[in-house]
């Protein structure tokens, strides 16, 4: 299949000429949380068939954006990770999810699937710096079947799938509360004190946790407003 072009000699027409097409930064916000095989990109991009997902690996694999690794032990299966060049699209992915944040969620719609997994990168796109000075602890999250953690870094943060080696505080919490904390406002904290999360681990660290992660007021696009 050919690739689309804009034609343009453009930096924003260029990169949109590499990921523009349906699915392709859906794929990439996948793979910014680390390594994922063929089968974890399936289940966390639900609708886009096996053909088409491989068809985008391929143009991802071509253009340098990607690239396939073997996982270490004990798994050894093929996966995909980010090139340095994939990596770098990390910033402007989170500057989209920070937009859609206050621009674009509203209310899910019927026909929405959510995925914890998603929400991933939406936790590091509200990540509050200025809380997180002098900060230093790892946080684990467990969502169902989901389960990722948090490094926090004196004012940084690194978001990744799987459990943490040994993770200063962990909250086990339903998904449904989760969606609630990601893009409805509520806090982790208000989550235990209702019951539809638990909390557990050094309490220095769990009290920082409430600060941590700020949505941005949402706002209307209807400029009648």
């Amino acid at each position: 299949m050919e690739q689309r072009t804009y034609n343009q000699y453009c930096a924003t027409a260029r990169t949109l000429d590499l990921v523009g097409e349906r699915w392709t930064l859906l794929l990439i916000r996948e793979l910014l949380t680390g390594p994922k095989r063929f089968s974890d990109l399936q289940a966390g991009l639900r609708g886009l068939g096996t053909g088409l997902l491989a068809a985008r690996l391929k143009h991802l694999e071509r253009e340098g954006l990607a690239r396939k690794i073997t996982l270490p032990p004990p798994a050894r299966t093929p996966a995909y990770a980010l090139t340095e060049a994939g990596e770098e699209l990390g910033p402007p992915i989170l500057g989209l999810a920070r937009w859609g944040l206050k621009w674009a969620m509203g209310e899910p719609r019927e026909t929405d699937t959510f995925h914890a997994g998603w929400a991933v990168l939406g936790l590091k796109a509200c990540f509050d710096a200025e809380a997180a000075a002098g900060l230093r602890a790892v946080y684990e999250f467990r969502i169902d079947d989901e389960v990722f953690h948090a490094r926090v870094d004196d004012g940084t943060v690194e978001v990744l799938h799987g459990p943490a080696q040994h993770p200063d505080a962990t909250v086990t919490i339903s998904e449904a509360a989760f969606l609630d904390v990601t893009s409805r406002g509520l806090s982790f904290a208000e989550a235990v004190k209702t019951g539809a999360a638990s909390a557990s681990g050094d309490r220095g660290a769990l009290r920082r946790l409430a600060g941590l992660f700020r949505l941005p007021a949402p706002r209307s696009r209807d400029i009648t407003d």
